[in-house]
């Protein structure tokens, strides 16, 4: 029985995509030749399409959780869906998928006979044309975020969809369908097109991955399940592409290189305007491939393969404001699988080390010159103590008064290293750290900054800071881990105002997830635990409670309680940070 194309259409489809994915995860993986062979195509797909279907399904809670009890519009649902995919976009493939998914929601949403945001429906246009102009728009949108398109890849996959979609007449599962079929048939095409698919006798993963996801779209919309894929290795005896004129296609990069390419994937999500983004693109087009940068309306997903890590990320910080990031060295992908951090995995829980032995303190008066040192900003005396047990030099900050970037490289001087690692731990402060960075390589200094938003952010990488393995491996681990550290903050509201989660009035308790308020509370303590409970609900290994200088120690105990508890096999950590202001600072690890 064919379904109408509206919000619970949609959901069936996250659910029937994410399922279908969930069996073909292992396949995708192993047929993951192209642009690095890491095999992790399929798993990447998977996260993106579960991040989507949360936020489907949070879109679908929030209106039943309302006053009026309603429910979600189409346009409320496919903006959750591509949002949800934007901000859990994962490797190459998941990039793309979510500025597919972009592209159609722009379309669905908005009705526009053209598919522009804003443009309003127009007379005489149903379902069936609405979903052939969603499917243009995705995958113009998704040339437009790729910076050197090549076919034979997941590109050339969603335009035989979208080209199936407009020959099709009937409605909007009929189309659905042809699209699905149009992509099925192009996947099988992919060794043809490009050599190193050929050579392995396989077709495109991410091609597959968007054909599965098709299939659930179809299904939602017909009520039946189309046809599988096939299989995955139609044999080696397809034809080495050539491209237009002859030029060999092996080795040239839709997004990466598939032999002796860049040594990192570097991924973050970043709040910027157009025109920097415009620059940002051009930065990371020079220092690598692979460049993937999708979003739109401040906020985008960047994905590239570079070198030069530390420079990726700090084109990100002069740009706008970077997060989420995800380094991996693509020579590790073998330890990732056996169990290592990895982009898609969280770092292990870590504890703070203490660094202050054979190195010696890098901080001091009588500080001999240390290979490498980190420079840590902090909130507290509790955690300047703590930061330079380890090994650092901390910058304690005052309320009110940020440090100015010249107390950033007096620091950087005290530290006396060739090599720094400079951590913010402020979101306000990445682009003083920027600048202070910039001071000190003038003067010789090799410095990198990684852009950690909280103190948590900042133990979790000093923590895996380790001065005997290279600067730059050093800088990927510690940017993986603050990366992998979720941040929360309690605060106490000073004035009624307006918050993400309600008006809240004076001395009410704020709970910030990720520099976002999302709890809104009576009671510390226990305002503390529904804060624990929502980012433990995602996953999480290891807690860390920073205690603010006026915080009973008995809010602690219960705490540490409450995750021993409820939270199986999970570890929690408790430091005495003594910061002025916030009465507690939480990090998931």
């Amino acid at each position: 029985m064919p379904h109408t194309l509206d919000a619970d259409a949609v959901r069936t489809w996250c659910g029937l995509a994410l399922g279908a994915l969930g069996r073909a995860r292992a396949d995708i993986d192993a047929i993951n030749v192209y642009p690095v062979a890491d095999g992790d195509t399929g798993t990447n797909l998977y996260l993106t399409v579960e991040s989507a279907a949360r936020a489907v399904d949070a879109a679908f809670d929030g209106h039943a959780a309302s006053a009026s009890a309603s429910r979600p519009t189409l346009a409320d649902v496919v903006r959750a869906m591509a949002h949800g995919a934007l901000i859990g976009a994962r490797g190459n493939s998941g990039t793309i998928l979510a500025q597919l998914l972009r592209g159609m929601a722009d379309v669905l949403a908005d009705g526009g006979p053209d598919g522009t945001p804003g443009a309003g429906a127009a007379p005489g246009t149903d379902e069936a044309d609405g979903l052939r102009r969603a499917l243009r728009r995705a995958v113009d949108l998704a040339y437009l975020a790729v910076a050197h398109p090549v076919e034979g890849t997941v590109l050339t996959v969603a335009v035989a969809a979208a080209e199936s979609a407009e020959r099709a007449t009937g409605d909007a599962a009929t189309v659905a369908r042809a699209a699905y079929e149009g992509a099925r048939t192009a996947l099988q095409a992919t060794p043809g097109q490009l050599d190193v698919l050929a050579r392995a006798g396989v077709v495109d993963a991410g091609g597959y991955g968007l054909v599965t996801v098709l299939g659930g779209l179809a299904q939602a919309l017909s009520g039946e399940a189309p046809a599988a894929p096939a299989p995955a290795r139609p044999g080696r005896d397809a034809q080495a592409p050539t491209g237009t004129g002859g030029q060999d296609l092996a080795g040239c990069s839709a997004d990466g290189a598939p032999d002796g390419g860049p040594a990192f994937e570097v991924i973050y999500l970043l709040e910027a305007g157009d025109t920097a983004v415009t620059a940002l693109r051009e930065r990371l087009d020079a220092l690598g491939d692979s460049l993937v940068i999708v979003g739109g309306d401040g906020l985008w997903n960047v994905h590239v393969h570079v070198d030069d890590a530390g420079a990726a990320v700090e084109a990100g910080i002069q740009a706008g404001r970077p997060y989420r990031i995800r380094i991996t060295h693509f020579g590790g992908a073998a330890d990732r699988k056996a169990g290592s951090a990895g982009p898609d995995r969280p770092s292990p829980a870590v504890v703070l080390p203490d660094q202050s032995g054979a190195q010696g303190p890098t901080g001091g008066p009588h500080a001999e010159r240390a290979p490498r040192a980190v420079v840590a900003v902090v909130p507290g005396d509790g955690l300047a103590a703590l930061c330079a047990e380890a090994g650092a030099t901390a910058v304690a900050t005052r309320p009110g008064e940020p440090p100015a970037s010249g107390e950033l490289v007096d620091a950087v001087r005290r530290a006396r290293a060739p090599e720094v690692v400079l951590l913010p731990n402020d979101t306000e402060l990445h682009h003083t750290a920027a600048a202070a960075a910039a001071q000190a390589r003038a003067e010789g200094v090799r410095v990198a900054v990684i852009p950690t938003r909280s103190a948590v952010q900042g133990i979790a990488a000093l923590a895996v800071h380790e001065p005997g393995r290279s600067f730059d491996e050093d800088v990927v681990a510690m940017t993986s881990a603050a990366g992998a550290t979720r941040y929360a903050e309690l605060a106490v509201a000073e004035r009624q105002s307006w918050t993400m989660a309600g008006v809240c009035q004076a001395g009410d308790v704020l709970g910030m997830i990720d520099g976002d308020v999302a709890v809104i509370g009576s009671e510390l303590a226990a305002t503390a635990e529904t804060v624990l409970d929502r980012m433990l609900a995602s996953g999480g290994e290891m807690v860390t409670l920073v205690l603010g200088a006026d915080l009973p120690e008995e809010v602690a105990e219960r705490l540490e309680r409450h995750v021993r508890e409820g939270h199986f096999a999970v570890d929690t950590v408790v430091y005495h940070g003594g910061q002025p202001t916030a009465p507690l600072i939480i990090g998931i690890e």
